[in-house]
């Protein structure tokens, strides 16, 4: 089905208004009166928990036909590391918390904080991943929720495998492997981004593949230092072990597979190179991939490239050749008129122009991607990280995020904004907040 409702995470967290996160329900009916507004806002009970990404209690699994029911969301808290369990099912438009899990259960329970994403497991239990210990130091790993009552059950993995950083994570069931990336330390990435910190161990750079069903640590990959190894996605095939990784600081996308000999092997298959700049923080501008997302046909991936402000398509009927078809700027660092100045570009042979919707000019950087389950309509919003987004898009913080959609040719690839869509959250009634991840209470592409 289309998709009529969306669920997206927003904070305010370093805009200066002192007002709790909430989880924001958006009209996407074209039908609807209503179509492109925030419908409902569900404010959490605490202050500055900067609800991230979020995940479905249940998703597809691999080993039956039976449609899940997606009516709990979880809303981890990336910097609170508090957990929020949000029920969608009784009113998908105007969803209610049902339940809440404190962060001090979560640092003396398993010893971890920053709190990242959520998938459910085939067993029915949520799985968490995390960035770092209670203090703020570099600690990878996952926290286990039951998938019923969702009290807190601990660690995932065995204490001495926990990776030193963590982020992102997908899994294949049929051939019982999870594969996760790496983050940053959060405590040193809280102060912003600074480029001492390269060489230090700060930015991760390992991709690891667990035993599903062991929850052991099998392999690691070392994808380059300062990597900055971020979103991880399978091929929606269950049949298919392989998938691809995004390294945000170094532009490279590698893909991973199973070879012959029951391990696994990367290879990078996708290089954005980094431009040359003046008025900025560097002398280079890598592109600093946040997202990753595969079309559920397994046709497209698609990236999002938060510093340079492109969302790029690929085409994948050669998975080891992923093929560029299609490219949008919507926002970015290197836009005509702006700060920044290149000097040089491999790819480009001007700065591309601001983007306006609506009367309304567009600020910072595509970040996190969602697509619609047909693959031709992609949503995105423009927010990554509060203090990230405070240091390199100022406006953005001031004025508030957005929601764009992105039309999608299936057919022959390409990318087109669509200019009458627009969810404009520097409108709030409390004030500009930012907005983070999405879900589509029908379904979406990523879970």
């Amino acid at each position: 089905p289309r998709e009529e409702v969306a669920y997206v995470t927003c904070t305010y967290r370093e805009t200066c208004i002192d007002q709790p996160d909430f989880l924001a329900t958006v009209d996407l009916n074209p039908r609807s009166p209503y179509y492109g507004q925030v419908v409902h806002r569900l404010p959490m009970p605490n202050l500055k928990d900067e609800l991230h990404s979020s995940g479905w209690s249940t998703g597809c699994t691999c080993f039956d036909n039976t449609a899940p029911k997606r009516n709990k969301l979880i809303l981890p808290g990336l910097i609170s590391s508090r957990i929020y369990v949000v029920d969608v099912g009784s009113q998908c438009r105007a969803p209610k918390l049902c339940k809440m899990i404190e962060p001090v259960d979560v640092f003396w329970k398993c010893n971890k904080g920053y709190l990242c994403v959520v998938h459910s497991l085939p067993n029915g239990d949520v799985l968490i991943s995390n960035m770092g210990d209670p203090a703020g130091n570099g600690k990878g790993g996952f926290i286990v929720l039951d998938g019923e009552t969702f009290n807190l059950k601990g660690n995932w993995e065995n204490e001495c495998e926990a990776p030193p950083t963590g982020y992102d994570f997908w899994y294949q069931p049929r051939f019982n492997v999870l594969i996760s990336s790496a983050g940053l330390v959060p405590k040193r990435a809280g102060w912003g981004f600074n480029p001492d910190d390269l060489k230090k161990g700060v930015f991760g750079r390992r991709l690891n593949v667990w035993n599903l069903a062991c929850r052991t640590l099998t392999q690691c990959f070392d994808l380059g230092e300062d990597s900055l190894p971020l979103s991880v996605k399978f091929l929606h095939n269950p049949d298919a072990a392989e998938g691809y990784v995004s390294c945000a600081l170094s532009g490279n996308v590698f893909r991973f597979y199973k070879c012959e000999a029951n391990n696994w092997v990367v290879e990078e298959v996708i290089h954005i190179p980094p431009k040359e700049v003046t008025g900025w923080i560097m002398p280079k501008m890598p592109a600093f991939t946040v997202d990753l997302i595969i079309s559920r046909d397994d046709r497209y991936l698609y990236l999002s490239n938060w510093w340079h402000g492109d969302i790029r398509q690929y085409e994948l009927s050669k998975t080891c050749k992923p093929r560029l078809v299609g490219q949008v700027f919507v926002g970015g660092s290197i836009l005509r008129g702006g700060p920044v100045t290149v000097c040089r570009d491999e790819e480009l042979k001007c700065q591309p122009d601001p983007l306006v919707i609506k009367c309304r000019r567009v600020y910072g950087g595509p970040s996190k991607l969602q697509l619609s389950l047909d693959g031709k309509r992609l949503y995105v919003t423009n927010s990554f990280y509060s203090t990230w987004d405070k240091q390199f898009y100022p406006t953005m913080v001031k004025e508030g995020s957005v929601m764009l959609q992105i039309d999608v040719d299936t057919e022959k690839g390409g990318l087109c904004v669509n200019k009458n869509f627009l969810v404009d959250f520097g409108k709030e009634p409390n004030g500009p907040c930012l907005a983070h991840d999405i879900r589509f209470a029908s379904g979406d592409s990523t879970s």
